[in-house]
């Protein structure tokens, strides 16, 4: 199993509207690395789920419930989807800065690659996200 970080604006969509959608596609990469990590992901992946811009946190996880296809909303072959469920909503939100301080996270991809939109994690650095949100 492989672990994985996606990002979206919350005025965009939500962790809320998530929930209420029960799950959805994922829409809108046009990065050619954030679309082969989209084409790297397997059904039963884990995912976290983070709000861009404003809160900029890790709020949730979520798991790939289909693996990639066309981007339904081109037509453009370059661009793939896979289709995510929400699985449980963090006890409280991890935010960057705290994963910044935390020394167990410092080469995490979200704040070395602070732009890329869908980025593969370690699972130590997954575990220790949930930790943080879960209070343990």
């Amino acid at each position: 199993m492989n672990h994985w970080l996606v990002k979206s604006e919350p005025h965009k969509y939500s962790w809320d509207k998530f929930n209420e959608d029960g799950s959805t596609f994922w829409d809108g990469v046009r990065n050619y690395q954030a679309r082969n990590n989209l084409k790297a992901m397997q059904k039963g992946d884990l995912v976290l789920f983070y709000h861009s811009n404003e809160g900029k946190e890790v709020v949730g996880i979520a798991k790939v419930v289909k693996e990639f296809y066309q981007d339904p909303t081109t037509e453009d072959s370059n661009w793939v989807v896979v289709d995510l469920a929400p699985l449980e909503k963090l006890k409280r939100a991890v935010t960057l800065e705290e994963i910044k301080k935390d020394s167990r996270l410092e080469n995490i991809g979200l704040v070395k690659q602070g732009r890329l939109s869908v980025m593969q994690l370690k699972v130590e650095e997954f575990d220790r996200i949930v930790e943080l949100g879960n209070g343990e």
